[in-house]
């Protein structure tokens, strides 16, 4: 097996003097990870293979058209019954050139599928309509940060339906299946900023699920997951209730400024009394609340259908306390 990005030196000569320059073209973002180099060159050949051939094919048809097209007082003639060398070339031609494509392609998906061993892994989780990035450390963050020059590693799984994590920049793109995990990985070459979007309809808010991907230079990725780590440790119960309510997709379903949604919107929701489809009336208080985050499906309320998936595992009990403290501060 070829180290990732091996087959570049193969291919990117000659499509960067097709494109006549390196980098972000017109087909395709700029190439910001290691992985490109198994990507690009192969979309460039096919690209001008394709064009080559899409070229030669009309201009042989119209100059048949004109060469052989009909004329006063001449007849049709017999046409050989075939010709060999034609034949032969029109096949051998093609047959070489998937066979280059199977192989630079296969090579290069091998490289993208085998993440090296020493792999930094995060792990994602996708729910409508919201990414979490988990690491090693335990922090959890709406956007996901990545060291510069290391290969990161992601192990992804789905909370409700099928999503698809795509970062142009990178190169990347996988499926994230409920019910089990999809992996991939990347190596960022340069610090900065990429988009991070979900490419599966997954509902209402497909378009909105998207996060930002954060490079960080070299030696400053662990000191941003050192004090991330810290930050929610020095804020106010409401605050860090208000940052679980983004990063754990909450607004995605329930509004903070009375917006209807998917689920009933949060403002001025505690101390008021609901009616249910399968449960008698209730107070908004600590209990419901919390088993509303627990057990979604024990009191669904009128006029909203049964859709929100448990919460059970992804927060402890002193979450879901600062949870509340944030509903309570939305007079």
């Amino acid at each position: 097996m070829t180290a990732p990005g091996a087959i570049a030196p193969t291919l990117s000569t000659a499509s960067g003097w097709l494109l006549g320059q390196a980098g972000e073209s017109f087909w395709l973002p700029p190439p910001d990870s290691t992985l490109a180099g198994a990507v690009d060159p192969v979309f460039y050949f096919i690209l001008w293979v394709s064009v080559f051939f899409f070229g030669l094919i009309t201009l042989l048809m119209v100059l048949f058209l004109v060469r052989f097209r009909r004329r006063a007082g001449i007849g049709p003639t017999p046409s050989p019954s075939h010709n060999t060398p034609l034949e032969v070339t029109w096949s051998v031609i093609p047959l070489i050139l998937v066979i280059l494509i199977f192989y630079f392609g296969f090579t290069g998906y091998m490289d993208m599928r085998v993440p090296p061993r020493e792999a930094y892994e995060i792990h994602v989780v996708a729910q409508r309509w919201q990414w979490m990035f988990k690491y090693p450390n335990g922090h959890v963050d709406e956007n996901l940060h990545v060291p510069v020059d290391q290969a990161v590693r992601l192990i992804m799984q789905s909370k409700d339906v099928i999503h698809s994590l795509f970062i142009p920049d990178f190169r990347v793109k996988m499926d994230v299946v409920p019910g089990r995990y999809t992996k991939t990985w990347f190596q960022a070459k340069e610090p900065g900023q990429h988009l991070l979007l979900c490419t599966e309809y997954c509902g209402t808010g497909h378009s909105d699920m998207s996060a930002t991907v954060f490079v960080h230079a070299a030696g400053k990725f662990e000191k941003w997951l050192a004090d991330a780590g810290k930050f929610m440790e020095d804020l106010p119960p409401a605050e860090r209730g208000e940052l679980l309510y983004r990063r754990h997709g909450c607004q995605g379903c329930h509004s903070a400024d009375g917006t209807a949604k998917t689920g009933p919107s949060f403002q001025g929701i505690f101390g008021q009394t609901h009616a249910f489809t399968n449960a008698p009336p209730t107070q908004v208080d600590e209990n419901y609340i919390r088993e509303s985050i627990l057990e979604p499906s024990a009191k669904v309320r009128q006029g909203y259908s049964d859709k929100m998936n448990s919460y059970k595992g992804s927060l402890n009990d002193e979450e879901i306390a600062d949870l509340i403290e944030f509903i309570k501060s939305l007079k």
